[in-house]
């Protein structure tokens, strides 16, 4: 049995041990309410010719966001895309481990830094693109939901505050998700704009649902007709060349949105260039506007359009090419000496379609891209 003097001491000793915990409690909220906290920040844009008083502790790219200033970025700001690159030239603090693959060591010497990884904690300098000015924020209004595939949905915006945008086919947005039951605040993520650029009044958007994705979740279900979208944009420089060398589009799944829109601007506009798209897909399942590119092939007469299933089902009855979409290309060409490449998708497609071309005489810089991350 114990002794109360035994009992005494424990409990002036679990008494103690209870104390000092507290007290670093009271301490770490200390400093989280000050540490964490940088008061007001000031921002100096291009030399002072944009000054910004902001409140410190976000990350660069939401405080830009907050001002107005759109930074491109394919991945809501989780340091997965390397879209977000600005040179911050004071005031930035050391590379953090997420940045470290994204920066070469030309970029760090130009100061370069990923905008989504670096915290506004004192006063800064930075670089921004003049161009990046003059992407917008736009107020919308859902006005269709379209089911594609089992996975992917097509959805159109009507465009309300300002009511146009112009925009270059290729091109992509940022949508803004409202907090819900997966985040506690809004958060961006990027897609590529499906109609063509006469459409100045609604955009279309062909969205694939992600397991456990916050964008594509909230998208397939809650997002219905009537509710009201923010976006800005547009984004990026995956478009079109202007040559006359014959054009090879790749992609599959939602990588099918920025060529359907080129697709429909060399409609309009009657380009009459020898133009190849292969859409690679699992499943007769996975495919989608395989119509609307039949109707394509008639108003471009110079147009094919080779759909491929990698995995084709009994039941599909599937006729056409079959194999992974790089063994289809590689049937296709013996050399590539007058082409030039158009891909979008996953990375590992993109990739290994880079390497069939490669062999087959493409070179690097007739091949785009833009890869879904």
């Amino acid at each position: 049995m114990f002794t109360s003097a035994f009992l005494r001491e424990f409990l002036i000793g679990v008494g103690t041990a209870t104390g000092i915990a507290a007290v670093l409690a009271i301490v770490m909220a200390i400093a989280d309410a000050t540490i964490g906290n940088y008061g007001k920040v000031k921002v100096s844009i291009n030399h002072g010719a944009r000054e910004l008083t902001v409140d410190g502790g976000r990350p660069l790219l939401s405080t830009l966001m907050g001002e107005g200033i759109f930074i491109p970025s394919a991945c809501g700001g989780k340091g997965s895309c390397g879209l977000c690159k600005l040179r911050v030239t004071d005031g930035a603090g050391e590379y953090s481990t997420v940045e470290q693959p994204w920066i070469t060591e030309t970029e760090r010497g130009q100061q370069m830094r990923l905008s989504c990884q670096v915290k506004v904690k004192r006063d800064m300098r930075i670089l921004v693109p003049e161009e990046l000015f003059s992407i917008r924020e736009y107020k919308t209004e859902v006005v269709s939901i379209r089911d594609l595939t089992y996975d992917i949905k097509e959805v159109t915006l009507a465009l309300k505050d300002p009511p146009e945008m112009e925009f270059r086919p290729g091109r992509y947005v940022q949508f803004v998700v409202p907090a819900y039951e997966l985040t506690p605040e809004p958060v961006y993520r990027a897609f590529s704009v499906s109609s063509p650029p006469s459409s100045r009044n609604t955009i279309e958007l062909e969205i694939r649902l992600v397991p456990n994705g916050i964008c594509t979740t909230y998208v397939f279900s809650h997002l219905k007709i009537g509710d009201a979208v923010t976006i800005n944009g547009p984004y990026g420089d995956f478009s079109l060349r202007d040559s006359d060398r014959d054009i090879v589009f790749v992609a599959g799944g939602s990588g099918m949105a920025p060529i359907k829109s080129m697709l429909l601007d060399m409609a309009e506009k009657r380009i009459a260039r020898k133009t190849t798209y292969f859409f690679g897909a699992r499943a007769v399942r996975d495919l989608f506007l395989v119509e609307e590119m039949r109707t394509l092939e008639k108003r471009l007469p110079n147009f094919t359009f080779v759909p491929a299933l990698s995995s084709p089902l009994p039941e599909d009855k599937w006729d056409g090419e079959t194999g992974l979409i790089t063994e289809v290309l590689a049937r296709h060409y013996e050399r590539m000496d007058n082409h030039e490449a158009y891909l979008c998708g996953s990375p590992g497609m993109i990739d290994a379609a880079i390497k069939v071309f490669k062999a087959k005489g493409l070179p690097d810089e007739l091949t785009f891209f833009d890869k879904f991350s």
